[in-house]
């Protein structure tokens, strides 16, 4: 089995160049292969995932990965998807969050020596001189086939249009993937399906300029069984920087997974096998919760290590109980089966003063500084509806000050809806 059957039965791939020449191609060890992260914040999310895992699969089956953080490409900015240009960004900016970007891929993927590769586009792109650009790539690209990629045609039709700046895109990831295949005889870029166009660009430049085939693979952009998009919550990304979304919350996003969705993020987003996870779908009520409890657990594991998994697991524990799950339920997880761990060190926490707490907050203000609502009037109405709750019980009024009478075994445990906590403890003095 290839690693391109293993990536089609658990329900990655779009689409794909060639299908039985790559196929053959995989079956030989040690192919390079790439995708492009674009730097646009300090932190990937739980979007990213798909391709992460996608090189992570790679690399378990032999070949080798090639991160390539666009630190180049990121000054120009990528058309796809977008309705208008994106804002540009300080080259600092840019730098910061290449780093971050790296520091985060090293949890999924080895990247010891020969193992996989880190690249930064910037490192070709950055001293491009423009004449001998446009004489060498250039003269290979028809604007009139540019035009005709979803990506430029949506923005063309757009108020806001397509820069010329952005145009520019389709030629430079087209260099990328002719740059990465002279240095390292790497013949198959991955990447979204919004990114299909793109990749097809890079396939026919290595093909005119270089006679020899290159290989393109898209992926889904993977949406939840409610049509909402993969990676946010309470309208918020998640993040896996855990200083924007702690590991608990980042546990708590996995457990929260919608029933319809659980054999499928197993499979997307663990390595556990696939004979396991089809039995999943089987599952019903307490035997399904188990399973997301794997899930939740064997995400956060691979995201923020062994540790901290347990850690969210034992929080979560402490706030909905203790749990045990079957031996028969995805056997092959390292999850704990049991869990009677009342340590509460992950839930996200705030720190009041002693004045504070002795005085009194009111509720409202609370669960806006905590983060639970994102401003005082949603505080407000949160609260009205009944949608609030101090230590288990609904709060009565918005205004209620939450003092040092409230505090139980030390901290006040805040809750918004049926799954959102958060606890507030006293600072010491």
């Amino acid at each position: 089995m290839t690693v391109l059957t293993i990536l089609k039965e658990r329900g990655f791939i779009d689409n794909q160049t060639h299908e039985e020449a790559l196929e053959t191609y995989l079956k030989k060890p040690g192919r390079h292969c790439y995708i492009g992260f674009d730097p646009t914040a300090d932190s990937l999310h739980v979007g990213h995932l798909i391709p992460i895992m996608s090189l992570a699969h790679m690399q378990q089956n032999g070949h080798i990965p090639i991160a390539l953080v666009g630190g180049g490409t990121g000054r120009i900015g990528d058309p796809s998807g977008k309705n208008e240009m994106r804002k540009m960004m300080t080259l600092d900016t840019i730098d910061h969050n290449v780093q971050s970007i790296k520091r985060q891929l090293s949890g999924f993927i080895n990247f010891g020596e020969g193992k996989a590769l880190l690249a930064n586009n910037a490192d070709w792109l950055a001293s491009l001189e423009y004449i001998p650009f446009l004489r060498d790539i250039g003269r290979y690209f028809s604007i009139n086939k540019m035009i005709k990629a979803e990506s430029y045609r949506q923005r063309i039709e757009s108020e806001g249009g397509l820069s010329f700046i952005e145009f520019n895109y389709m030629l430079l990831q087209a260099f990328d993937f002719l740059t990465l295949l002279d240095r390292h005889d790497c013949r198959l870029q991955m990447g979204g399906s919004d990114q299909w166009g793109n990749i097809l660009a890079g396939v026919e430049l290595v093909r005119r300029s270089r006679q020899k085939t290159a290989f393109g693979i898209t992926y889904k952009l993977i949406t939840k069984s409610d049509g909402s998009k993969m990676g946010k919550t309470a309208g918020n990304a998640v993040w896996l920087d855990p200083e924007k979304t702690s590991p608990y919350e980042y546990y708590q996003f996995w457990m929260n997974t919608d029933d319809r969705d659980v054999a499928r993020f197993l499979s997307l987003f663990t390595f556990l096998p696939m004979p396991e996870i089809r039995q999943v779908s089987n599952l019903v009520d307490g035997e399904l919760n188990q399973a997301k409890t794997v899930l939740a657990f064997e995400c956060t594991c691979l995201a923020h290590g062994r540790e901290a998994a347990l850690n969210a697991m034992a929080s979560s524990a402490s706030v909905f109980g203790s749990f045990t799950i079957s031996e028969k339920i995805l056997p092959s997880s390292s999850i704990p089966r049991t869990n009677k761990n009342k340590n509460a060190i992950e839930l996200p926490t705030t720190f009041v003063s002693h004045n504070e707490l002795t005085k009194g907050i009111p509720a409202y203000e609370l669960f806006l500084r905590t983060g639970l609502t994102k401003s005082g009037g949603e505080a407000r109405r949160l609260i009205n509806q009944g949608g609030a709750y101090i230590n288990g019980e609904t709060v009565p009024a918005f205004d209620l000050l939450v003092d040092s009478s409230h505090l139980k075994d030390g901290e006040v445990l805040l809750r918004a809806g049926k799954k959102r906590f958060h606890r507030v403890k006293m600072k010491e003095q």
